[in-house]
């Protein structure tokens, strides 16, 4: 059996190549520490060293890291993946799609900022549907503070602002 760090990864290699899409920190931390196979701070050792060795990149925002499969994790997945036990194949299976809405939403709906040429912030804002953009919103904010409040905000907001956009603008 293969050392109890190396099976974290493989799992997690696992997800990321069966969501094909990327998942964010928090999506997989749901599932690896709900199903108690490890704990938080091996979980972040493990997806911090797949980082370093070029089997996953991770990209993040104001709202979230997403982590996603290369081409060299994908390997190690072929070669060792059948370290993983089948009940985890199972759970695995399970937990994207009884989860794979959410997680489409995690990937669909995204804020980020940044400091702009006037000593604003810039914040970016979108929904995306199956590869077409909803909406596309940048917005001026004279602070760092308000940057962030709109970006944590923009997620659970951003359908009724589409819809009153929408419905002002037709």
């Amino acid at each position: 059996m293969a050392d109890t760090l190396t099976l974290y990864k493989l799992i997690i290699l696992k997800m990321l190549e069966q969501m094909d899409a990327p998942l964010s920190n928090s999506r997989i931390s749901e599932f690896i520490l709900g199903k108690g196979y490890t704990n938080y701070f091996s979980l972040q050792q493990s997806l911090s060293e797949m980082v370093e060795t070029g089997h996953v990149d991770v990209t993040s925002d104001t709202n979230s890291t997403l982590y996603r499969i290369t081409d060299a994790g994908k390997d190690t997945l072929n070669y060792l993946g059948n370290k993983i036990s089948d009940a985890i194949c199972q759970d695995i299976k399970e937990y994207l799609r009884e989860n794979r809405l959410h997680i489409q939403s995690d990937l669909s709906t995204t804020a980020d900022y940044y400091l702009g040429k006037n000593n604003d912030y810039l914040v970016h804002c979108q929904v995306l549907e199956q590869h077409s953009t909803l909406i596309d919103l940048t917005l001026s904010v004279p602070s760092e503070k308000q940057a962030v409040s709109v970006c944590l905000n923009w997620k659970g907001k951003s359908q009724e602002i589409y819809a009153h956009v929408m419905k002002e603008l037709l």
